[in-house]
């Protein structure tokens, strides 16, 4: 039976796959095993070859080559997990067929509603069929529509065994969301030579540069006495963790910052007078920036700690992943034939560097040269996210150009 990639990406984000951070498990959450077992038992159905799943929900599988002609192994990967800033349990779309430009009501009960005046890209689906979200859920297109569209054109391949093409291998990741999932990729057994992520955004979207990241935990050690007799005692923890953020570059904060800029993020804070927890995300193109972040933060943790005594400030800096420009710089042909494939399709190719990461960062810095594919979804993370039928559609026509492209090279 043909499947159509709109009724793979409605059931699969029917599956609760939300990962979480600070887990020494891969995966991080046992139900992305769900959606890992529902991809492997697909593949196989299908007729794909080598379909294998492991320990970790890692999903291989192979579309054997139709042509003896050599052929470099190209492959596409997606991400199962969806993020923890905003629930995956539960999802109910909402469809706008016809989408005529206007406001949208996502949520009859609550009232909640999305419109051009806030998203102004709404306006470039006009006559499109809209999927949303009913504002309690996220969608889940970050990624399950990059797996919908690389599953739709496995389907498509193995079902036309007369387009000739070279070996395609599919993979599919957990823990892409917290920053773990080419961690266990098996690269080797993988046997691609080149690959593509499918996890980008808007229609179009082609990209080969990313933040190199590190993670910063800050823990503020005070003291806690009674305020009634506490002078000359105290050492209140919220008090040194406000200090230590007011002390980083103020307009190197998301809020501010757009194109190449880096940033500070305070992203989580918790604690009393005792105690404080924050964790930190530190990021930037420019690997000296970024260096020199990581460095400028640990000054800040010196300076505090003279000032307040040894240990009030413990900081800990972990490196996350790393601009993949580096290791694409010596494939460009990649960037150019995605580029050329998008251009007889119609799509604009719009080329701008990441400002976050994807698989694809760390799997380049493994050895796999792997730059990131549009999927056609926008506003992932939160309830506001949406995605068209035909971006999907159009989407999976442009892997289909890609492999064609290689054949053709």
């Amino acid at each position: 039976m043909n499947t159509t990639v709109l009724e793979r990406f409605l059931r699969y984000i029917k599956v609760d796959t939300m990962s979480q951070p600070e887990q020494e498990s891969i995966p991080s959450t046992e139900k992305q095993k769900d959606l890992a077992n529902i991809l492997a038992q697909e593949l196989k159905s299908m007729g794909a070859a080598d379909v294998k799943i492991d320990d970790h929900a890692y999903v291989y599988g192979t579309i054997p080559a139709t042509t003896d002609k050599k052929i470099p192994v190209l492959g596409f990967i997606a991400h199962m997990d969806t993020s923890c800033a905003y629930s995956g349990a539960g999802v109910n779309p909402q469809f706008f067929n016809n989408y005529d430009g206007k406001a949208v009501v996502m949520n009859q009960e609550t009232g909640l509603s999305m419109g051009p005046e806030q998203y102004p890209d709404l306006l470039n689906y006009v006559g499109q069929d809209l999927i949303t979200t009913d504002g309690t859920t996220l969608l889940g297109a970050d990624d399950k529509a990059g797996i919908a569209e690389i599953m739709a054109l496995a389907q498509y391949l193995l079902e036309h065994p007369e387009i000739p093409h070279g070996t395609i291998k599919v993979g599919f990741t957990p823990d892409e969301e917290v920053g773990r999932g080419p961690e266990l990729f098996d690269i080797p057994g993988f046997g691609a030579d080149v690959a593509y992520t499918v996890d980008g955004g808007a229609l179009g979207g082609l990209e080969y540069e990313n933040f190199n990241a590190a993670s910063g935990k800050v823990i503020v050690h005070g003291l806690s006495i009674h305020p009634g007799s506490s002078k000359g005692k105290m050492k209140n923890a919220i008090l040194m963790a406000m200090e230590f953020q007011n002390m980083l570059p103020v307009f190197d904060n998301p809020m501010y910052t757009e194109g190449y800029e880096g940033f500070f993020h305070l992203d989580t804070i918790s604690g009393c007078v005792e105690t404080v927890v924050m964790d930190y995300i530190i990021r930037d193109h420019d690997m000296d920036k970024f260096l020199e972040k990581k460095a400028y933060m640990q000054r800040v943790a010196d300076y505090m700690n003279q000032k307040y005594g040894q240990g009030t400030i413990e900081l800990t800096i972990k490196d996350t992943y790393f601009n993949m420009k580096e290791k694409i710089k010596d494939h460009m042909y990649l960037i150019d034939l995605a580029k050329s494939a998008m251009k007889d399709l119609g799509i604009e190719p719009v080329i701008s560097p990441i400002r976050g990461g994807t698989d694809g960062a760390t799997l380049s810095h493994r050895g796999l040269p792997c730059p990131n594919l549009c999927t056609g979804g926008h506003n992932f993370h939160g309830k506001f996210e949406y995605i068209t039928v035909q971006a999907m559609e159009k989407t999976t026509e442009l892997l289909l150009a890609i492999v064609k492209k290689f054949e053709q090279q």
